[in-house]
Parts: structure tokens; sequence; C-alpha cells
């Protein structure tokens, strides 16, 4: 049967001052009043069953994630007791799903990505959960077409034909240099890796068996345990132990040598982009003519691609004869950065949000 999980376990540092422990930025209404998770959600509609869809996040935010999707049961909520990157995330996930249903194959979906249009993601996850119907012991990811030579992405490069709309995966690459990442979007054999997956339920648990042994262990205690009366217990000693590792490093680099796995990748044509920082938010929105963006009451007096920001639209944000600036307000911070030190708003949210609980 088709499951599909969100990931929505990031904590969103440099989305601060929106993005706080109790409100991550997954759950800020910043899109015309929905979050990127009731985005993610919605995006599902007409592919998989609203029964078989899943949300893993901290436990910590089931409450706000009840709330923000009210149609969610809480029995729908995948929760960490702390995260432990993703590659345990995918494994809690598989091993919760294949004791309720040994026979799922699920999709591993993003909650921070803007993918347009609806339609063309639907098509390109129905022709990864059949490429895994066909054949369990593929691995499928989600190539997005690249319009950019971006340093920033991972890349997949796209091997031999599978059909009429995959390719085998010949070698993931993270995060190459510009002359190299030029290469590869000249040479159209390369994609975007867009962190998407799909995969069964029982082969992931058998990779990971293989793979991450110590990670399995602690699974294997935890699948155990669950729908017993220990369950949450196991969970909360077991799961803090596990070692952080990520899914591409922990699993999908290994399974490009793994004799059992075969890795395929399904190209999608699709406007993506990760909002993953204020200047990412900006691509979202409409700029004027000389590129300043906003999603609040603002003026600008001779200033070109800025940004302005408010949870309070009363509040008017103004600049005079500023360039790539942007401009965070909430009603108790206020963050001004220029738009190339927006990696840097981390380190804001590390020194000063402790400060303002």
């Amino acid at each position: 049967m088709r499951h599909a999980m969100i990931m929505a376990g990031g904590s969103g540092t440099r989305l601060w001052p929106m993005s706080r422990g109790e409100t991550p930025k997954q759950l800020i209404p910043l899109f015309k009043g929905k979050s990127l998770l009731q985005i993610a959600e919605e995006r599902l509609e007409g592919t998989v069953d609203p029964a078989n869809r899943w949300i893993c996040t901290g436990q910590k935010h089931c409450e706000a994630i009840c709330k923000s999707l009210p149609n969610f049961s809480p029995a729908q909520l995948i929760g960490e007791p702390e995260g432990r990157d993703t590659l345990n995330a995918v494994g809690f996930t598989a091993t919760v799903l294949h004791k309720l249903d040994p026979d799922a194959i699920f999709a591993v979906l993003t909650s921070d990505h803007i993918i347009r249009p609806q339609k063309e993601f639907a098509k390109c996850l129905d022709i990864g959960f059949s490429l895994v119907e066909e054949d369990p012991t593929r691995f499928v990811t989600f190539g997005i077409t690249p319009t950019f030579p971006s340093t920033g992405y991972g890349y997949v490069e796209l091997g031999d034909p599978i059909g009429n709309s995959a390719n085998v995966c010949k070698r993931f690459v993270e995060k190459p240099d510009l002359a190299t990442a030029e290469e590869y979007v000249a040479s159209g054999n390369f994609a975007w890796n867009s962190g998407m997956f799909v995969f069964h339920c029982k082969t992931v648990i058998d990779a990971i068996a293989r793979m991450q042994p110590d990670s399995a262990a602690g699974l294997t205690l935890i699948g155990e345990a669950w729908e017993t009366p220990q369950q949450q217990e196991v969970l909360d000693r077991v799961y803090p132990t596990l070692p952080k590792i990520s899914v591409d490093y922990g699993m999908m680099e290994p399974a490009g040598s793994d004799e059992n796995i075969s890795i395929c990748t399904v190209p999608m044509d699709v406007e993506w982009l990760d909002v993953g920082s204020w200047p990412s938010y900006g691509e979202t929105l409409s700029p004027d003519k000389y590129g300043n963006c906003s999603d609040t009451t603002s003026f600008t007096i001779d200033c070109s691609r800025t940004l302005a920001v408010s949870d309070d639209p009363s509040h008017a944000i103004t600049m005079i004869g500023c360039d790539d600036l942007c401009v965070i307000h909430t009603k108790d911070a206020t963050l001004v950065f220029p738009a190339s030190e927006a990696q840097r708003v981390k380190e804001m949210h590390a020194t000063v949000d402790p400060k303002l609980q």
C-alpha cells in the first residue's frame, strides 16, 4: 500500500526571528496564511490516501501540528524525542509503517520547499511508487531539472533510461564548486538532488541493518515495543542514543555499491525552491521594478533588491538608499542584514533567541 511521510523536524534557525523553538519554519503562515507544512500536505491531494499520510517531527511540535492540520490525527504523527538526522527519521518511519503494513511503500517528502505545478509533482510521485511496486529493491530519487549552476545543492548523475520516465542513478555528488556545477548543467546528464525518495519499508530496514548497524539495533528495539505498553518508554530511552547521520551519507551513497539495491531517478521538471533562508523566501514574492520584495506594509526610496517581512501588517517597514538589505520584523525582535550574510542568521538565533524566551 502507498504511504507518504513528510519530514518536518527541522528548526529553521535561518528564518529567525519568526522561526522559534515552538514555531519552527514549517509552521509559520508565510504564504497567504498557509505554512510550508500545510502546502506540503496539500500537494498529496489525489496521490496518497489521507489515512496513509504521516508526518515525522519532534514530539514537542505534535500539538501545534495537529492544530495547524485539523484533518490529521495524532496517530499520524511519528514523533521523535529529539532530532537524530534524516537517516533515523527515515528508518523510524520504515519501522513503524512495516509494523502496521508489511507491504508498505512510502514516499519521503520535504516540508520546506515550494514545488509547482502540483500536477507535475503528482505525476512524478506516481511514477516513483510504480517503480518500487515493480521492484521492491529499488530506491527511487527525484531529480529536479537545474535552472542554473547552483553550488548549494547536491546533484544526481543520470544513467541509462528505465522506460520513458526514469533513469538509472549513476552517483550522488555533494555541492560541487562553480566550474563543476557549470559542467553538470551544460551536460544535461545531471539533476539537483531533491531530497525526496520512494522506498519499500522492508528494503530500508534491511539496508540500514547492513550499512548502519548501530542505528538498526536501536530501531529494532523500538519496532519490537511499538503498539505495546512499553512503546513510549522504549522510544524515549533508545531514540536519543541513535548515531546522527543523514540519509544521503548513511544509506543512499552506500546503496550505490550494494548489490541488493538499485537506485533510479525520476526527473521532475518543476519550479522548486528551498525556502531555507530569508532571501530564498523573497524569491517567492513578486518584486517591484527595482527588485524590492515585501509581504507587509513597506515603503522604499532609492532602494533595490530589498526584502521587508513582518508578522504585523499595521507596522510599516521603511528604507532609504538601501541595496540588497533584508529587514525582518516581529513583535519582540527585528533583524537587519545584507542578503549576502543570510547564512549567519543562525548565529544570531543562537546568540539572542534564548534571551527572548
